[in-house]
């Protein structure tokens, strides 16, 4: 808007200037000049007329002829003070034509009259007052130049709207395409319109979105063919360490396979990202519950408050394998954990506390590298392959959400997940 409207008001304000410094000045000049001009002469055959019949006809002749009503008023003296002028132009130009022309005592009174302005000159034999027509000193041509300038720019502002519009509203898809692609959702092709820089933009996502779409593709058939490789020996193995016995050595094997299962899991996972789900309406705090329930069912202290239902755009999979790792985490740490769930303003917020022995405030925004362990601040014989928080954060970030990690009411660890609408 800026773009057309600056253009639109320098020009006016200059052809504005240009206009009244030059073409309305000019022709003020000439219209209070015409007018002085005709008193003066009036003025000038009343001192060479001194007949009363000749003065009449003189009068009669100015009216008819000039369209000026002038009558003499014999033995009458204006006042003997500085005539006073108006703040307007007109009649500061008139002013300056009489005392230039007729150059005698005269008083201007362009206020007590709609249509007229009276003209008060000091002659020998009187006052001579004289009404001008106010048309005559003041040109239409003004009122007209705003109205047709003002007019033409409202016109073509509202026409530059309507084109301006037409493009932002391309470029406004785009970017809500663009948006609603990186979380993760299926979005159709952009259909390619509007100006030719918003077609290339368009045109580039398009091809963008097919090669993303191409790669995932790619990816996760290759993870199922690596994924279904590294099981089968792993399964051949599990069962030949079950067929040897229970002595302490073959335990010991037999959890290294189980360790291998759940690292190969962990790998998979966090490489395939969920990237073939799409996402769908579903009920976030019935989600809640079902993570929740899961963990009461294996002895966990979990309170879970709910303010209000919550139903938003979710990979429902993708996101209970999020919410499971985080409270896993808090579970695993600490002796009692609450969750709670509300709406704030456009987001969807959901708090995990815990009163475990937390995180140190330097390496909160560490955890979430793939692969990294806080062995000294977590129970370092838990295992894990340091993946279970990188894995969340992404999940949430597929959903235009984002995972941060406070202090906690409790003592421990607050993490907290916003997800938008």
């Amino acid at each position: 808007m800026l773009i057309i409207i600056t253009p639109l008001v320098v020009t006016q304000v200059v052809a504005a200037i240009i206009f009244y410094d030059n073409h309305w000045g000019t022709m003020l000049r000439r219209l209070t000049g015409a007018i002085a001009g005709e008193i003066a002469m009036v003025t000038d055959m009343l001192r060479h007329e001194p007949e009363l019949a000749e003065r009449e006809w003189l009068l009669e002749t100015a009216r008819l002829r000039l369209h000026l009503d002038l009558q003499l008023h014999e033995g009458e003296i204006l006042p003997n003070r500085p005539p006073t002028l108006g703040n307007s132009q007109m009649e500061q130009a008139l002013a300056s034509a009489l005392e230039n022309q007729v150059k005698r005592p005269f008083v201007i009174d362009a206020d007590s009259l709609d249509d007229r302005v009276e003209i008060l000159v000091q002659l020998p034999e009187g006052v001579l007052e004289v009404l001008a027509p106010r048309k005559r000193l003041f040109s239409s041509t003004t009122y007209i130049f705003v109205l047709w300038m003002v007019g033409t720019s409202m016109l073509l502002m509202g026409i530059a709207t309507i084109f301006m519009r037409n493009q932002v509203r391309s470029v406004r898809k785009l970017a809500a395409t663009a948006n609603s692609f990186g979380k993760g959702r299926d979005v159709p092709r952009l259909k390619e319109e509007g100006a030719r820089e918003v077609r290339q933009a368009s045109h580039a996502f398009n091809l963008m979105r097919d090669r993303i779409s191409r790669q995932i593709e790619q990816r996760t058939e290759m993870l199922a063919g690596v994924s279904h490789d590294l099981r089968t020996p792993l399964t051949r193995m599990k069962l030949q360490l079950a067929m040897l016995g229970d002595d302490e050595d073959i335990a010991a094997l037999r959890e290294d396979v189980e360790e291998m299962e759940r690292m190969l899991a962990d790998y998979l996972a966090f490489a395939r990202g969920e990237g073939t789900e799409t996402s769908a309406p579903a009920d976030l705090s019935a989600l809640l519950q079902d993570v929740v329930s899961r963990f009461r069912r294996q002895s966990h202290a979990v309170d879970l408050h709910l303010e209000e239902d919550i139903t938003l755009p979710l990979k429902r999979r993708a996101m209970e394998r999020c919410l499971s790792n985080l409270i896993g985490n808090a579970c695993r740490y600490a002796g009692h954990v609450a969750v709670r769930a509300g709406l704030r303003g456009e987001m969807a917020v959901i708090l995990i506390d815990d009163d475990g022995p937390g995180i140190p405030p330097d390496k909160r925004e560490q955890v979430f590298k793939a692969f990294f362990r806080l062995e000294s601040s977590r129970n370092p014989r838990t295992g894990g392959t340091g993946l279970g928080l990188t894995i969340a954060r992404d999940i949430a970030r597929s959903h235009g959400g984002e995972i941060t990690l406070e202090d906690s009411p409790l003592g421990g660890l607050r993490v907290r997940v916003d997800l938008p609408l």
